[in-house]
């Protein structure tokens, strides 16, 4: 933070640490007012809906898993979702099951290297998890184990965790074998252990006093909580949204300082997606273990503190751990069965939604009649947060600014409060058209 005089104050970051991806905050204060307030994304753009267009129908969704490395397993299924309705494909159960077990790994992997590698480092007063490493080692002993479990999940299910091999339209190029599905199931019930303590750990740690209430998006469904599949709900919109009609409730717009669209609705100039949304709206869906842990962690629906989005990750951690064994259970209850691949039966328009480990994840193809991609429209989490992200950091400024609180010490808090969106930026600004930045 700089200032040029005793009226205009300055807080410039450059390169936000501990976020995936780059980024940069600018906020000008002109006698304590307010008169630029920016989350700058400069990560370049990587033209992912321009080179999609012209490839056949079933390579989408090993194109779109290069989307980011963080969350491969859900941009892979919400492509193949999207293609699958826009080719009037149905997948078995067996499937569904096998999709939904890559999603809880993929949930606890991100979740875990968000709070144990990024944000857990603000609460112990250091600038990364290396020093933790040396003063509390098991911290970062058990994230590791966590994280190493979660990847497994993606090997045994698709091959590997990032860009899986096995995982097709319409179904898998390979199942596990009982053996592989056993192993992995006693690996994750040793796991509970672990899980045990990190919700022990993040419940020591201070809460951070900030709330704004906004409106809160996510998928909901009436079986569960909703995670692979739901309508689309609002917390300021009664009735539930097909996904198939998502664009009447998701208004993205370019925006002059960010390489990432923003996003509102016809319900409020921003809203927030993620861990957090989800909690607010299905909270009382979660698994029996996932409830308590959230009791644990004094965390209640619902919550207006974009720091509560930790808290909301780590009761996702227990919900995802204790629905993988769950499902690996049924799985093997069932035996598994080597599946044919689906044919299309038509060629057309189809969306894919899927929960992110980071919010609701859109993915829209259109075919044409040669199942070639005529056009597509890839909708971000971290896109649709950056402008609640911004509402946030513009009203916690002022809280700070209240408080009388040091210029460092207002620069960090604003890091912190970007941070618990756990923003993957990568991710958000692979959607710029190439005809668009050369005009």
């Amino acid at each position: 933070m700089t200032a040029e005089s005793d009226n205009v104050i300055h807080i410039d970051v450059k390169e936000i640490s501990r976020v995936e991806g780059h980024g940069n905050l600018s906020v000008r204060l002109d006698d304590g007012e307010i008169t630029r307030l920016e989350l700058q994304i400069t990560e370049s753009p990587r033209f992912f809906e321009s080179f999609l267009r012209g490839r056949r129908w079933h390579e989408a969704p090993h194109i779109c898993g290069r989307i980011c490395g963080i969350c491969s397993i859900t941009h892979t299924t919400a492509a193949a979702k999207a293609i699958e309705a826009a080719c009037g494909i149905t997948i078995t159960e067996q499937t569904r099951r096998l999709r939904e077990l890559l999603l809880m790994g993929e949930i606890i992997q991100s979740h875990v290297l968000h709070l144990c590698f990024l944000a857990i480092p603000d609460y112990f007063g250091v600038d990364s998890i290396i020093p933790l490493a040396s003063s509390h080692p098991e911290v970062v002993k058990r994230a590791l184990r966590l994280k190493k479990l979660a990847n497994e999940v993606g090997r045994v299910v698709a091959g590997r965790h990032i860009h899986p091999p096995g995982f097709q339209v319409g179904g898998f190029s390979r199942v596990p074998t009982e053996g592989e599905l056993r192993s992995l199931l006693s690996q994750l019930c040793a796991a509970r252990s672990d899980v045990s303590k990190l919700v022990e750990l993040i419940s020591r740690l201070t809460r951070v006093a900030f709330d704004r209430e906004t409106e809160y998006v996510a998928l909901k469904a009436g079986g569960g909580y909703a995670l692979y599949e739901g309508e689309l709900l609002s917390s300021l919109r009664g009735a539930a949204l097909p996904v198939a009609h998502y664009r009447e409730q998701v208004c993205e717009r370019v925006v002059e300082h960010s390489a990432a669209k923003h996003a509102s609705s016809p319900n409020s100039p921003s809203y927030f997606v993620g861990a957090l949304a989800r909690f607010n709206l299905s909270h009382t869906q979660l698994h029996k273990q996932a409830i308590d842990a959230a009791r644990l962690l004094h965390l209640s629906a619902p919550a207006h503190s974009p720091f509560a989005n930790n808290l909301a990750q780590c009761v996702e951690i227990v919900h995802c751990l204790e629905t993988a064994i769950e499902i690996s259970e049924l799985l093997l209850a069932d035996g598994l069965r080597c599946e044919s691949p689906v044919k299309p039966a038509r060629f057309g328009r189809g969306v894919g939604a899927i929960e992110a480990p980071r919010g609701v994840l859109f993915h829209e193809f259109e075919l044409d009649d040669d199942g070639l991609i005529r056009d597509t429209n890839l909708v971000i989490p971290t896109g649709q947060n950056l402008a609640n992200i911004e509402n946030d950091l513009r009203e916690y400024v002022r809280q700070l600014l209240a408080a009388r609180m040091e210029r460092a010490d207002i620069t960090r808090r604003l890091e912190m409060l970007i941070r618990a969106y756990d923003p993957c930026i990568s991710c958000a600004t692979h959607f710029l058209d190439i005809d668009w930045v050369t005009q």
